[in-house]
């Protein structure tokens, strides 16, 4: 059986503050994450001299692009699962994922273009690892979701886009990480930058860790959904 709560953040079990130092303890999940070979990916290097890392996932089964952007708009909060009740972000990687809120919503309390989230995980469970940014929402709606991550406070070195396209039983969901900055000093500026921010393995880890968290939504998401949306 799988409800929503309405919990604060710091009364939910398996939460952790955005300020945790290391990778969380494991959730043990009734369902296995998705391996790579599940989607099609690959790394590309733009004509810009940007790097970008792209997923074309296996269909999200039972998940509608309507869901997806409700998801974007609505990741605080608690979820039921099997009589145990969750953190529904770390649900979603429940080796990677430690904390989500929202740093800034829009004037009527909502959330969508113009307002910033605040994000801590670390992909693979690795500390080299750690993504722990403030990013801004430049698109949310139910053809894509587009957000620009600060990269220790500066922005414009990361971009993340999401689109999302109705199919025969789900969606079809494809995105990509670009890292680097279109101006000719990143070149220049590339190793430090990329030791500093993007490390050698994290691109190909940030892979992994997207298929695996993708995958795992249509387990969770449309119960999530329905139970906020459909009393």
């Amino acid at each position: 059986m799988l409800t929503a709560t309405a919990l604060h953040w710091n009364q939910t079990p398996h939460t952790y503050p955005a300020s945790h130092p290391q990778p969380p303890k494991p959730l043990a999940l009734p369902w296995a994450l998705k391996p790579m070979g599940s989607a099609d990916f690959g790394v590309d290097t733009l004509p810009d001299g940007r790097t970008r890392y792209w997923i074309r996932h296996d269909v999200v089964h039972g998940v509608t692009p309507r869901m997806l952007a409700w998801w974007f708009a609505n990741l605080e909060g608690d979820i039921e699962i099997e009589g145990q009740r969750y953190n529904r972000y770390r649900v979603w990687h429940p080796y990677d994922h430690v904390h989500a809120s929202y740093a800034q919503r829009l004037p009527d309390g909502s959330v969508g273009p113009g307002a910033v989230i605040r994000l801590r995980e670390y992909i693979g469970a690795n500390r080299r690892y750690l993504v722990n940014i403030h990013t801004r929402i430049e698109k949310l709606d139910e053809e894509g979701y587009i957000h620009n991550p600060m990269v220790h406070g500066i922005g414009g070195l990361a971009r993340m886009e999401y689109r999302f396209t109705r199919v025969p039983g789900g969606t079809l969901y494809e995105n990509c990480l670009i890292f680097g900055h279109a101006s000719p000093w990143f070149r220049v500026a590339r190793p430090l930058v990329a030791a500093l921010a993007f490390p050698q393995g994290k691109g190909e880890a940030w892979l992994r860790h997207n298929i695996e968290e993708v995958g795992a939504l249509e387990h969770f998401l449309p119960g999530l959904y329905h139970a906020h949306n459909m009393a």
